[in-house]
C-alpha cells in the first residue's frame, strides 16, 4: 500500500512535469524508487510505523516538487500558480502532519493502518485537492495546446515573425491616427538572389532581415512577414521623425548584413514604403495600399530607398531617400 501510494503520487508528478516540460521526472525516478525500496524493507521488517513516516515524507516532497515545477516553468499561465500552490500545499501539509503525529507518538510499530485526527484530515484534503489538481492540470494542458496552435497559425515558420493573418487579426479594426504609421519592406532583387545563390541562401537572407526587424522592435513597433520577400512594420505612438529614424535604422542595418555563400559574401538591400496615419483614422486596407504605392515609388527611384505615401499632410511627403551606401 505504501509503495503504491508513493508510486501513484510520482505518476501525478510525472504527468504534471510532462505538461510543464520541465524534465524533472526522469532524474527523480531513481531516488523515488530507492525510497520505495527502503520503505518496503523497513515495513517488511516490522517497523510499519517508520514505513508510514518515510512514505508520508516522500509524498510531501513529491507535492513540493509539483508546485516548484509549476512556479519555475517558462510556459505557465501565472494565474494557475495560486490554485496549484494551494492544492499541492494543502496536500503536502496534510501528509506532513500525518508523519508528525506518528513521530510525536513514537509509533514505530503499528500493526495496522494508523488512525488519528491527522489521518482523517489527510483523507478529506487529499481526495479534494488531488481531484482538483488533476482537472486543473488537464485544463492547463488544453489551454496551452490551444495557445500554441494559435501562435503557429499566426506565425511565419521561416522567420518567426507574425504573418499576414496576424496583421489582419491585430490591426484589422485599428484606426490609424496621426501617431501611427505602416511601412512595407521589399527585399531588392530577391528573385535574382534565389536564382544565383539558391533558395537556401534566399531563406537565410529572409531570416537575417527578420532578425534585424526584431532587433529594432520595441513597444509600439511590430514586424510582420506578408509573404515572399514582403514585410510590414506597424509603428504606434511615434512621431514621423521617429518613424523615419526606425525605418532608416532597419534599412541600414540590413544593408550591412553579410551572408556567406559558396559564391562569396552576399549583401542585400531593401526598399521601404511608409504611410502615416491621419486625423481621419485611416483603415488597415488604406494604409497597406498607400504604403505599397510608396514602396513601388522607392523601387522606381533605384531601390535601397524609403519613400513616403502622398497624404494630406504634405509636410511628410518627400522624395525617396537613399538608405545605405
Amino acid at each position: 500500500m505504501l509503495a503504491l501510494l508513493m508510486a501513484g503520487f510520482f505518476v501525478v508528478f510525472t504527468s504534471a512535469d510532462q505538461y510543464i516540460e520541465r524534465g524533472w521526472s526522469r532524474p527523480t525516478a531513481l531516488p523515488i524508487a530507492i525510497v520505495i525500496g527502503i520503505t518496503v524493507v523497513v515495513t517488511a521488517a516490522g517497523y510499519d510505523g517508520l514505513g508510514f513516516v518515510i512514505a508520508y515524507l516522500a509524498v510531501t516532497g513529491i507535492l513540493v516538487m509539483i508546485a516548484a515545477a509549476f512556479w519555475t516553468g517558462k510556459d505557465v499561465d501565472r494565474r494557475v500558480l495560486v490554485p496549484v500552490s494551494l492544492l499541492t500545499g494543502s496536500s503536502a501539509v496534510s501528509f506532513a502532519l500525518c508523519a508528525f503525529v506518528i513521530i510525536q507518538q513514537k509509533q514505530w510499530v503499528l500493526g495496522g493502518v494508523p488512525s488519528n485526527w491527522a489521518e482523517d484530515v489527510n483523507t478529506v484534503v487529499v481526495v479534494a485537492c488531488m481531484t482538483a489538481l488533476g482537472a486543473l492540470t488537464i485544463s492547463f494542458h488544453h489551454l496551452r495546446t490551444h495557445r500554441r496552435l494559435t501562435e503557429e497559425t499566426l506565425t511565419d515558420p521561416l522567420t518567426g515573425l507574425l504573418n499576414r493573418r496576424a496583421l489582419a487579426m491585430f490591426h484589422g479594426d485599428t484606426h490609424f491616427g496621426s501617431t501611427m504609421a505602416l511601412a512595407m519592406f521589399d527585399l531588392d532583387h530577391f528573385k535574382r538572389t534565389n536564382d544565383i545563390f539558391g533558395h537556401a541562401v534566399g531563406d537565410r537572407v529572409l531570416q537575417r532581415f527578420a532578425d534585424v526587424v526584431r532587433k529594432h522592435a520595441h513597444d509600439g513597433v511590430e514586424g510582420f512577414r506578408l509573404g515572399g520577400e514582403e514585410f510590414a512594420v506597424v509603428l504606434s505612438g511615434v512621431t514621423a521623425i521617429d518613424a523615419y529614424r526606425i525605418l532608416r535604422a532597419i534599412g541600414v542595418s540590413f544593408g550591412a548584413e553579410i551572408v556567406a555563400t559558396k559564391l562569396g559574401p552576399l549583401r542585400s538591400t531593401v526598399s521601404v514604403g511608409v504611410c502615416f496615419g491621419d486625423d481621419d483614422a485611416a483603415t488597415l486596407e488604406h494604409m497597406l495600399l498607400a504604403a505599397d504605392t510608396a514602396l513601388y515609388a522607392a523601387k522606381r527611384a533605384g531601390r535601397n530607398r524609403v519613400a513616403t505615401a502622398n497624404t494630406p499632410d504634405s509636410e511628410w511627403s518627400r522624395e525617396p531617400e537613399l538608405l545605405s551606401a
